[in-house]
C-alpha cells in the first residue's frame, strides 16, 4: 500500500478543493447580459437592477408581493379530463405533464387565490409561463371560470395577470373551446358590476389575446412587454415587411390606444391599489397605512443554510 498516493494525496485534495457553486445561485440579465444573484433579483421583484428588464416571475411570488403581508388563500379550480385526445409527439402529453410539475413545483398553468390587497378583498388569477409556456388548456379555462364565479360569490373584483404561448396545442379543439368559455365568465363579471382588471406580462400571446386577456375594463402591462396574436416574424414573413420599431410591444400598444397604462413591476401594487378602490367606489388609500406586502421567500434559501452548515 503506498501511503502517501492512497492516503496523504487525497486528504491534500479534498482539503483545498473548490466547492462546487450550485447553478441556479446566478441567473444572466437577457437584456443586458448582467449576472444577477438570486437573492438580489428575488428581492427585487425578479426586475433586473441593472436594466430593468422585467424578467418571468412565478405566480406565488407574485401574489406574496401584491397580497396584503403576503397573505392568500389559494381557490379551487376543478380538473379536467387529463388527456382527453391521447396525445403524443416525443412524448406522451401525461409525461409532458408531470415532467412540468416536477420543474415549477405547480399543478397547472394558472393559479387562482383571494386575499387583500391595500385592505380591498379581490380575487387573483396569474398564469405561470414556466409551465409549458403558460398555454391555455382546459385547466386553465377552468382557473378562469372558478375565479370569476368566486369574485362574483365574494362581491369581489377580479384582477388577471397573463402570461401565455397561446393555445395548448395537445388539447386541440378543447383549448380553443376556451376562448369562448373564458370570454362568457368575463360577461358574467360585467353584468355583475364587478371590476375586471387585466395585467398583461410578457409574453401575452395566441388565443389569450383574443379572449379574456384584452376585455378587462382597465388594461395594464409591464414595461416591453410582447402582447399579440401573431408575433412579429410570422407577420413579416406574411406581408414581407419590415415592421415598425418596438412593434406589438406594452409601449407601442399603449400610443396606439390598445393599453391603459403601462407599469413597472414595483409599483404595480400601488397602481392597482389605487385603481380597485377607484371602481369599487371606497375611499383613497392613506399613505402609512396599508400593510406591507410580504418578502417573496427566496426558492434556495433553505439550499443555501444547508450548503453553510455542511461547509
Amino acid at each position: 500500500m503506498n501511503w502517501i498516493s492512497n492516503y496523504v494525496r487525497p486528504r491534500i485534495n479534498s482539503l483545498f478543493s473548490r466547492r462546487e457553486v450550485p447553478e441556479n445561485l446566478w441567473t444572466k440579465c437577457p437584456d443586458c447580459g448582467t449576472m444577477l444573484f438570486h437573492r438580489e433579483l428575488a428581492d427585487n421583484l425578479n426586475v433586473c437592477t441593472s436594466c430593468d428588464h422585467h424578467l418571468a416571475i412565478s405566480p406565488r411570488a407574485r401574489f406574496t408581493a401584491l397580497f396584503d403581508g403576503g397573505a392568500f388563500v389559494e381557490v379551487k379550480v376543478p380538473d379536467p379530463i387529463v388527456d382527453p385526445l391521447h396525445f403524443k409527439d416525443q412524448k406522451k402529453y401525461p409525461e409532458r405533464l408531470k415532467a412540468a410539475q416536477k420543474q415549477t413545483g405547480e399543478k397547472e398553468a394558472m393559479l387562482v387565490a383571494e386575499g387583500e390587497m391595500g385592505r380591498t378583498p379581490i380575487v387573483a388569477a396569474a398564469q405561470d409561463f414556466s409551465f409549458m409556456g403558460g398555454s391555455m388548456g382546459m385547466y386553465v379555462g377552468n382557473a378562469v371560470i372558478a375565479a370569476a364565479e368566486r369574485a362574483i360569490k365574494l362581491r369581489r373584483p377580479l384582477v388577471l395577470f397573463s402570461a401565455a404561448g397561446g393555445a395548448r396545442m395537445q388539447e386541440g379543439i378543447l383549448s380553443l373551446m376556451q376562448m369562448p368559455r373564458t370570454t362568457v365568465a368575463v360577461q358574467m363579471l360585467k353584468e355583475a358590476r364587478l371590476p375586471y382588471v387585466v395585467v398583461l406580462t410578457h409574453p401575452t400571446t395566441g388565443g389569450v389575446t383574443a379572449s379574456y386577456a384584452m376585455l378587462g375594463d382597465v388594461q395594464i402591462a409591464e414595461p416591453n412587454a410582447l402582447i399579440c396574436f401573431a408575433g412579429p416574424r410570422v407577420i413579416e414573413q406574411t406581408i414581407r415587411e419590415k415592421l415598425p420599431e418596438g412593434f406589438q410591444r406594452a409601449e407601442y400598444l399603449l400610443e396606439h390606444g390598445m393599453l391603459d397604462r403601462v407599469t413597472h413591476r414595483r409599483k404595480l401594487r400601488e397602481e392597482l391599489i389605487s385603481i380597485l378602490r377607484m371602481l369599487t367606489r371606497q375611499s383613497a388609500p392613506i399613505a402609512g397605512d396599508l400593510p406591507a406586502p410580504g418578502v417573496i421567500p427566496s426558492a434556495l434559501a433553505a439550499e443555501d443554510e444547508a450548503a453553510a452548515a455542511t461547509a
